[in-house]
């Protein structure tokens, strides 16, 4: 076969390809990474799963530590108390275990950056979230359990919103028809209360960033992004709206459970937790002494007070301080309580 022959059917293949939207090109890889190659050509080739791969690239990326504004951010609530900080000592204590866990359970998901980040980078089989406030219930549910359809609205009412006082008014005043609506809902008063509070008398952003007012924080193709990763992520996602002990009294004797508990707030008398929270009441006696006695590994954030040390202390879990950036650059210290 003559050069030329060969050149011309090249040249042709190359338009059939080009026809189809796929392209030739040259990469440099290592020897080592051949087989790892293989494994990605078909992501390469199909457009939908080329998106699931670059979606899944991004929540791998490793956050630079404890500095709150350079950790990857997969929860579309803002949420006051959130652990965003904590994720990179997190996967750390769950790397560190003799075993990776069967189950990961979060009891107070809240914002669910943890559970999340656990769940993204397969740190554990299988992560259960649960929370008790049916508005923030309301996004979980719908994200982890809901169909597709469903999904879809709440992604469509998020994108065509136009952020103003009267539309945020006409949200927030009426009653959801739909699981898509009811998580809606929530989004918005998320996003232009100050600071994310969702409790009752929670005050709406004024000012904002760069006197931005309530589109602030509004920032719907960012929102709808992380949400659709977080429906990439389902297979190894359970959630469960109600209360904390139902779900430490469903994996209690499960040795290959993993746990991390995240109160609304401290075990303080002085607690913002009513300010902060709609359901910040929480036997913190009877959660230390229930986790205590769970067959599988605990990991606790709190803040540090005195009450917290004694139960601490009562209960033998083992205390670290750990100092974390906020958002203002402050740096605070964070009580960190395990239990092997």
């Amino acid at each position: 076969m003559s050069d030329s022959t060969a050149t011309e059917r090249q040249r042709k293949r190359s338009q059939r390809l080009s026809h189809q939207g796929l392209h030739r090109t040259s990469i440099v890889f290592h020897s080592g990474c051949r087989e790892l190659l293989q494994d990605v050509k078909p992501y390469l080739l199909d457009p939908g799963l080329g998106r699931q791969l670059l979606t899944l690239i991004a929540l791998a990326a490793p956050p630079a530590p404890i500095n709150v504004a350079q950790v990857a951010q997969l929860s579309p609530l803002r949420y006051p108390g959130g652990k965003t900080w904590l994720v990179p000592e997190i996967k750390a204590w769950l790397r560190g275990l003799p075993r990776a866990p069967k189950n990961f359970v979060e009891p107070f998901a809240g914002g669910a950056i943890v559970g999340l980040s656990v769940a993204a980078e397969q740190l554990a089989e299988h992560v259960w979230l649960v929370e008790k406030d049916p508005a923030v219930a309301a996004v979980w549910r719908l994200l982890v359990a809901g169909t597709d359809a469903e999904a879809e609205t709440l992604f469509a009412l998020i994108a065509d919103f136009p952020m103003d006082a009267a539309n945020v008014a006409r949200v927030l005043d009426a009653y959801p028809r739909t699981p898509a609506e009811a998580a809606f809902k929530t989004i918005v008063l998320n996003r232009v209360n100050r600071g994310g509070i969702l409790a009752p008398g929670a005050s709406r952003m004024k000012n904002g960033e760069n006197g931005r007012g309530l589109r602030s924080r509004w920032y719907p193709e960012t929102l709808v992004k992380r949400m659709r990763a977080i429906r990439l992520l389902r297979a190894r996602l359970s959630f469960a709206e109600g209360d904390a002990f139902a779900a430490i009294t469903r994996f209690r004797r499960d040795a290959r459970a993993a746990w991390f508990i995240d109160p609304p707030y401290t075990a303080s008398r002085s607690s913002a937790g009513k300010r902060l929270y709609t359901f910040s009441e929480v036997d913190h006696e009877r959660l230390f002494a229930e986790l205590a006695a769970c067959a599988g590994p605990v990991l606790m954030t709190y803040d540090e007070t005195d009450e917290v040390l004694a139960l601490a202390r009562r209960h033998d879990f083992k205390v670290r301080r750990v100092p974390m950036k906020t958002t203002h650059h402050e740096v605070k210290n964070e009580l960190l309580l395990t239990k092997a």
